[in-house]
């Protein structure tokens, strides 16, 4: 009876915290990088890159060691971080492009989005920066629950590049040298329009996938173009916080800053394998951050298994919103993970795409590749690359100061196949692979993997036409 009494009064007071939560409905801002790696930040051990402001948000709140993307793309990976749901659910298994003439792809209607979940709610809402959900107009983000726009629909590397304000072209060309400094400033304006109301700011920076560009006052102020571009983020990052404390928000705003995917070249996996685009570590591991004084205990670090489909429910959660019931929601509510160092993950595994397929499984410390990650991509040192998208002069400051596949993000490693095993706390660069000394865990993993495989759909390869020019070649 004793034992009954406290486990009831253990839930009672769980609930209570819960409830007290909720009833703060927290504004929330979302800070999205594009291809911004693992090992990008200071606070996750990069020495050439200075990123204090950041890393300061990491020392206030949590700061996640474990955080997987679903895809090593873009589009999939900013539908599941909307919709709490793999991307195979949504069909965002492919990325748009206009210069590629894939156009009929994109987020659906009958999705529900974080923005739609919280405006319901009685939120305001609005996405400042990249969409890539459909750049159609039934695909915009005035579609999909947000009340206001402003970006470029897609990529910055993909043409035309055109700065959108709601539905309506405002600029074209872009010039993406000012994109971060703008996407910046709207932010800080929205938040002062929106403070005594809750709000939900969804601000995806362009920066920095390829093409690189930064604004004059942070250009030639680092060794590299990619530093000045970190620089510019890790600044804009401040702002936001200074903006949070000058306004006192910051009791009541949760801000979390992630990115879509591992690196480009010139970036860092942080010593992990691989790069954008293969499902190895360095491809899909990304850093988390998230930050609300007086709620999430400063000085945190979660090595808990968690990823971007996790953020759908969890802030519904904080915002007393129940999460749609009526389709299958894959996060999970990791609200225990950013506030107690004794909370474990909410996960069995989680699963990896490699394109229109399931590739990996994750479970505990182990990794199964069930189909090969792909192999390494090198290219011979002083040899010219074309960028099938690169450059083109107009739009950018520094067209000959990008970052150059000479410039591998990560680790390279032996041969890539099918039904690799990896202990990712003992072997993190995935150089080991285990299969033949665990068969037990492979069919373990295996098992799970088939599982979920078995509700993946047969995808069509998406219409379009190739831009695939000579470039980098792979190697074992």
């Amino acid at each position: 009876m004793q034992r009954l009494r406290t486990v009831t009064v253990g839930l009672l007071a769980a609930l209570l915290v819960t409830s007290a939560v909720a009833a703060q409905r927290p504004n929330v801002i979302l800070i999205l990088a594009d291809d911004l790696g693992y090992g990008d930040l200071g606070s996750y051990g990069n020495t050439r890159f200075k990123t204090p402001r950041i890393d300061a948000m990491a020392a206030e709140g949590v700061r996640f060691t474990h955080f997987y993307v679903p895809m090593p793309f873009c589009a999939p990976t900013r539908a599941a971080l909307l919709t709490g749901r793999y991307p195979f659910r949504s069909g965002m298994v492919f990325n748009p492009a206009p210069d590629n003439d894939i156009n009929d792809a994109g987020l659906p209607s009958q999705e529900v989005t974080l923005a739609e979940a919280l405006k319901g709610a009685g939120y305001a809402t609005t996405c400042i920066g990249k969409w890539h959900l459909g750049h159609q107009p039934r695909f915009y983000p005035t579609r999909h629950g947000f009340d206001s726009y402003y970006g470029i629909l897609y990529s910055n590397d993909m043409r035309p590049v055109q700065v959108m304000e709601d539905e309506r072209v405002v600029e074209d060309p872009a010039v993406q040298a000012t994109l971060t400094e703008r996407y910046t400033q709207r932010a800080l304006r929205y938040i002062e329009e929106n403070r005594d109301r809750p709000f939900f700011l969804y601000l995806p920076h362009a920066m920095p996938h390829k093409p690189l560009a930064a604004s004059e006052k942070f250009y030639k102020t680092t060794p590299t173009l990619y530093g000045d571009v970190m620089a510019e983020l890790d600044d804009s990052v401040g702002q936001i916080l200074d903006k949070l404390a000058e306004l006192k928000l910051d009791g009541k705003t949760l801000v979390i800053f992630t990115s879509d995917n591992g690196p480009w070249y010139g970036g860092s996996t942080g010593g992990l394998r691989g790069m954008k685009g293969r499902t190895w570590d360095g491809g899909v591991r990304v850093p988390m951050i998230a930050r609300w004084p007086g709620n999430i205990p400063a000085g945190q670090i979660c090595a808990e298994l968690a990823g971007v489909i996790d953020l759908f429910p969890t802030v519904l959660r904080l915002a007393g919103v129940a999460p749609p019931s009526d389709r299958t929601i894959d996060g999970r509510d990791v609200w225990p993970l950013m506030t107690d160092t004794q909370a474990k993950s909410p996960h069995e595994a989680l699963f990896i795409m490699r394109g229109q397929e399931l590739g990996a499984v994750r479970s505990g410390p182990w990794k199964l590749h069930v189909k090969s990650p792909g192999k390494d991509v090198r290219h011979p040192a002083g040899q010219p690359w074309n960028d099938p998208r690169g450059p083109d002069g107009v739009t950018i400051l520094a067209p000959y100061e990008q970052a150059t596949p000479e410039q591998f993000p990560g680790t390279f490693g032996g041969e890539a196949k099918e039904m690799m095993l990896f202990h990712l706390e003992d072997d993190p660069a995935e150089q080991h692979d285990l299969s033949a000394q665990q068969p037990q865990v492979v069919a373990r993993l295996k098992s799970m993997f088939d599982a979920m495989n078995s509700q993946v759909p047969r995808f069509d390869p998406p219409k379009g036409r190739s831009l695939r020019a000579p470039g980098p070649r792979p190697v074992e």
